[in-house]
């Protein structure tokens, strides 16, 4: 039987060095918003020979009337190419003067994908994600609340949600944190496919920290110990079910790595981070904060 909840001083310290450095990164670094939110194209090619190097495609494209040019090598023979114009007829110039590198250097080039979007429909998009995970953030708490309507004693329902709240945005603002210090040295960007990974995490979180919950419900008519030992003997009766789940779904996320290709890892990443972090706020940060908000009631 470990002692997690009575060393909660530990977690919460943890969380709030954690939390500290990601909002500090937000702040400093700011967030990478990518075409979909920005407005502008995105165009990946592959080189089917040899790629050239970066000066040598940024040359070929310096006839080209685009502006905002930004070239990122992927993977051996990749590159993806970020400009703000939007227009079908400038795609296709990009296109013919990257394969015109190839009549004397035996380049090839194969288009991969081609995202184009305006910026009143990027800022539509970052207006709509927003409300998206308010609605899910609130139906959550409504949800909590009804499932633990029955559990008045001695934390009432409605504060399972609050908590269980609490620790998503824990969540949040790490991963967010994160990809701050990913965009500011890396390059990631933050785009539609993030918005889906974040709600998949909120979802994961939620589900991990209402099986502690619920197990705690299972217990407290029955437990003979007060309520910060009932909390403890339940998070260690889900500790290994929490733990194993989490192992399995990195290991698919790190398959669909391996085999899916360049274009899903910043997805991918983002939803390791967040089964990380969700697995870790379920056990550590979750569970304390009901005991403390029992003995404020106190």
């Amino acid at each position: 039987m470990y002692r997690i909840i009575q060393k909660r001083k530990i977690w919460f310290t943890l969380s709030t060095i954690l939390t500290t450095l990601s909002i500090v990164s937000i702040f400093a670094f700011g967030l990478n918003f990518g075409v979909d939110f920005k407005g502008g194209s995105l165009l990946e090619v592959k080189f089917l020979d040899k790629r050239p190097d970066m000066a040598l495609i940024k040359d070929s494209l310096k006839d080209v009337d685009i502006s905002g040019l930004v070239v990122q090598p992927v993977e051996e023979d990749g590159v993806i190419l970020r400009f703000k114009e939007v227009s079908e007829d400038l795609h296709n110039d990009v296109l013919l003067a990257l394969n015109d590198i190839s009549q004397d250097k035996e380049f090839f080039v194969e288009q991969l994908s081609f995202d184009s979007v305006g910026p009143s429909i990027g800022q539509e998009l970052k207006r709509k994600s927003i409300y998206a995970i308010i609605w899910v953030l609130i139906a959550i708490i409504l949800f909590i609340a009804w499932v633990f309507r029955k559990v008045s004693k001695p934390v009432e329902s409605w504060k399972y949600g609050i908590v269980a709240i609490i620790a998503l945005f824990h969540d949040i603002v790490i991963i967010l944190g994160v990809f701050a210090i990913l965009g500011r040295f890396f390059g990631t960007e933050i785009n539609a496919p993030f918005i889906a990974a974040l709600l998949t995490v909120l979802g994961y979180s939620i589900n991990d920290t209402i099986v502690v919950f619920d197990r705690l419900r299972e217990n407290l008519p029955k437990s003979k110990e007060d309520f910060e030992g009932t909390v403890n003997t339940s998070v260690n009766q889900t500790l290994t079910r929490s733990i194993n789940t989490s192992l399995t779904t990195l290991i698919v996320l790190l398959s669909i790595v391996i085999f899916g290709g360049s274009s899903v890892k910043d997805f991918i990443a983002a939803l390791s981070i967040g089964v990380l972090i969700g697995t870790y706020s379920s056990i550590f940060l979750a569970s304390p904060l009901l005991v403390i908000v029992e003995k404020m009631k106190k």
